[in-house]
């Protein structure tokens, strides 16, 4: 059985399925949504150790966990050594758990020798998580890739600078920054980081089911899965490896899917505003309805709306009508 308890530090985890930190998605609302559903942990956007630095209120709103279940982990990403220090320190009052980023393959995060382009500065690297443990009061964890591309590979390299400047776990997603989220993710690389440290290993990368999960526990022997792009528009996904992992039988009704588009729409509205809230919802509504009766119809008529009563209106008669 791979479901388990899992010790980051001193936080136990209820179980080691995570949702991972994605930018413009898992704000508080969606957090909350797949609260429902039993993940182990949930991490928050990725949050600008600069932003905290300048006290930039934006940027500080990214940390409101109000209304959540615990533990929350807060993902900070950044190269400036001194702003790094600080939003440790700082985001060590909201967080249980603290992630230093050094994954993100975008360009504007990359261009700041931020995210995946610190894999190619390992003492960079190592002089951050360094002083981001010793500013923290809670554990670090550090999430990152393969590599920078396939003439970079420095998954095992990281891995154990990570483990020796104090981090309590990793993340490794299987692929380089130069892929994005192209290609198969490789498991064999996760594979060689959990055989070369102590620490907890998170595997990352191409879980889209319980079978996914079960197979890339099997092959790399990770201590954990974080499940990022596969719980859009499926934050029941959680429950479903849990169920599929124990032998028990997992049905989601479109009623209950309608009332979770409700409750996910209410709580953005709740933080953000109706306006922005419709706007952002637009693209959650698209993956909530990938795949299910004239989806593509569905989708256009919910593109033009900027009203709540309208938007609840036609996402009944549609979920009523599937």
């Amino acid at each position: 059985m791979f479901i388990k308890e899992l010790n980051i530090g001193n936080v136990k985890l209820n179980n080691n399925i995570i949702l991972a930190p994605m930018a413009g998605i898992t704000d508080r609302a969606f957090r909350i949504i797949c609260e429902k559903f039993n993940p182990g942990l949930v991490y928050t956007e990725m949050i600008s150790s600069k932003g905290l630095f300048h006290n930039d209120s934006k940027t500080k709103q990214l940390l409101n966990t109000s209304g959540e279940k615990r533990p929350i982990a807060v993902q900070i990403f950044g190269s400036d050594i001194e702003s790094m220090k600080y939003a440790s320190e700082y985001v060590s009052k909201y967080a249980d758990i603290i992630d230093i980023n050094m994954g993100c393959p975008a360009p504007k995060v990359v261009k700041n020798g931020d995210g995946s382009k610190l894999l190619l500065d390992l003492l960079k690297a190592k002089e951050i998580i360094k002083e981001v443990v010793k500013s923290s009061s809670v554990p670090v964890t550090v999430k990152f890739r393969k590599g920078w591309d396939n003439d970079n590979i420095v998954a095992v390299e990281m891995a154990k600078i990570a483990e020796e400047s104090g981090a309590s776990a990793i993340t490794i997603h299987g692929r380089t920054r130069s892929e994005f989220y192209a290609g198969k993710a490789d498991w064999d690389i996760i594979k060689k980081v959990k055989e070369n440290v102590k620490i907890p290993v998170i595997g990352n990368g191409d879980v889209k089911n319980y079978e996914d999960a079960n197979k890339m526990f099997e092959i790399t022997g990770v201590d954990g899965i974080m499940i990022g792009r596969a719980s859009l528009g499926n934050p029941w996904i959680f429950k479903e490896i849990i169920c599929g992992m124990q032998r028990q039988e997992f049905f989601i009704s479109n009623a209950e899917k309608l009332n979770l588009i409700l409750e996910h729409l209410n709580l953005a509205i709740e933080d953000k505003g109706e306006r922005v809230a419709i706007m952002e919802m637009r693209k959650h509504i698209s993956w909530y309805i990938k795949n299910t009766k004239d989806a593509s119809k569905m989708r256009d008529k919910v593109n033009q709306i900027t009203d709540k009563e309208d938007l609840v209106k036609i996402l009944t008669e549609y979920f009523n009508m599937i």
